[in-house]
């Protein structure tokens, strides 16, 4: 899929680990600011029956709001819950593969720091690649530290989107949207805040 970003929609969205009664109105809440261009269901610990379940509802929510719908991990659940597509790790099936499953819909790509990797997510037909961490990050243990620059050699060699993740917050998320991201993956900033709730956290991505 040819993705088209508009600039106005720089956030994806990252949902927390833990799927709480709350989430669910929450989440409505932040889909009232319209940065919001893409949301990442990533459920690790739930059964597939309650995966569904959930992401049924949110697929609802993303829906109102106009908000695309991506599952981590897992394009048969993608296919299931009629998600806009998923983001798959590089331990995960192929881009043909996942094809197969998805059909024409987006299939995002994880590749670190690695241009290597980005060239190769590119030609199997990715619709977007993402490069990180970019700053400590409080939702997962980082194992990769990407800078600025490769954002800019990605850039020169291709059109395709460039999604930025790990550490983003609202006080350094600028920089990369300066520097060729045009989707900024955020997910502790606004689910873990100890100074505002998620629908305030978000606000301050201007």
């Amino acid at each position: 899929v040819n993705l088209r970003i508009n600039k106005r929609k720089f956030i994806y969205l990252i949902s927390p680990n833990k799927i709480t009664k709350k989430f669910f109105k929450n989440l409505n809440l932040i889909f009232k600011n319209r940065n919001i261009g893409f949301f990442q269901l990533r459920l690790k610990n739930y059964s597939l029956k309650k995966k569904v379940l959930i992401g049924n509802k949110v697929k609802k929510i993303c829906k109102k709001n106009n908000v695309r719908l991506l599952v981590n991990d897992d394009p048969f659940l993608a296919n299931k819950i009629k998600a806009d597509g998923c983001h798959l790790g590089q331990k995960d099936m192929s881009i043909t593969e996942a094809k197969k499953i998805v059909n024409n819909k987006i299939i995002g790509v994880p590749c670190h720091n690695s241009f290597a990797l980005a060239k190769k997510a590119i030609k199997s037909g990715a619709s977007y690649v993402a490069f990180g961490a970019f700053f400590p990050s409080q939702t997962k243990k980082t194992k990769y530290v990407a800078n600025i620059n490769i954002l800019n050699k990605v850039r020169k060699f291709s059109k395709i989107p460039i999604v930025a993740i790990g550490g983003i917050n609202s006080n350094n998320y600028k920089k990369l949207l300066l520097n060729n991201a045009n989707l900024l993956a955020i997910s502790g900033d606004i689910w873990k805040n100890k100074k505002y709730k998620p629908e305030k956290a978000i606000e301050r991505f201007k």
